[in-house]
């Protein structure tokens, strides 16, 4: 069976002095054959939970999520683990106090020995803004100017803006996520990953299942571009 990306926490040389929040993440496994989820402690913690105390299960999962948005994600898991497809979604949930987050899921699928499809993995992003008004605006005050200049930061914004349908604020905070957490510069993620683009095909049905596995994967060719 194939073994998990390596989520080991980074340091993103590049922004290590930004005081940018960056988004809470858990991340999780579901296996089809057995249908039974995988929660990191920090999903337990985003669900209102202490890890551990009840078991993930479709029925509860689906119990959390907004009302407007639960026939929408129930479809997407059903459909994920019919037809074997990574879990991927944006939609909103509440956890156990009733406070609602806006997130947004990034998953890529985890194969057996034989390249069969056994299950997905991925992540949960809380894009839901915490910070008070005043607070974020001095976050965006003390941004360095260096870093929201450069223009392949702002492009790679803007695919996960379309991509996602999320704000500039939210895109960024998703590529310092994978900055941090996969120990790449923050301008090598960005430019690997506009580069990326021209591989994608042209509009195919998957294509935001496709776009999760390039971003969870654009650390892996930078590295590999960068060895002599």
């Amino acid at each position: 069976m194939s073994e998990p990306i390596d989520f080991a926490p980074g340091d993103a040389a590049d922004v290590a002095a930004a005081t940018t929040r960056v988004p809470t993440v858990g991340s999780f496994r579901v296996w089809f054959a057995t249908r039974r989820w995988e929660w990191s402690e920090d999903l337990y913690r985003m669900h209102g939970y202490v890890p551990g105390e009840i078991e993930p299960t479709t029925e509860l999962i689906l119990r959390h999520k907004h009302p407007a948005d639960r026939e929408h994600v129930a479809a997407l898991i059903d459909r994920s683990l019919n037809q074997r497809e990574a879990f991927s979604s944006r939609h909103r949930f509440f956890d156990t106090a009733g406070a609602e987050h806006n997130v947004m899921v990034v998953a890529d699928l985890i194969y057996d020995q034989d390249r069969k499809a056994v299950g997905t993995s991925g992540f949960y992003i809380d894009l839901t803004d915490t910070l008070a008004e005043a607070r974020a605006a001095a976050v965006n005050a003390t941004l360095p100017d260096v870093v929201r200049a450069r223009a392949e930061i702002e492009q790679a914004k803007g695919v996960l803006m379309r991509m996602y349908k999320v704000s500039a604020d939210q895109a960024f905070r998703v590529l310092v996520w994978r900055s941090q957490e996969t120990n790449t510069k923050l301008r090598d993620l960005a430019q690997q990953l506009l580069a990326d683009l021209d591989d994608l095909p042209a509009c195919p049905p998957g294509l935001v299942s496709e776009f999760d596995h390039m971003l969870l994967t654009t650390h892996l060719r930078v590295r590999s571009r960068q060895q002599p």
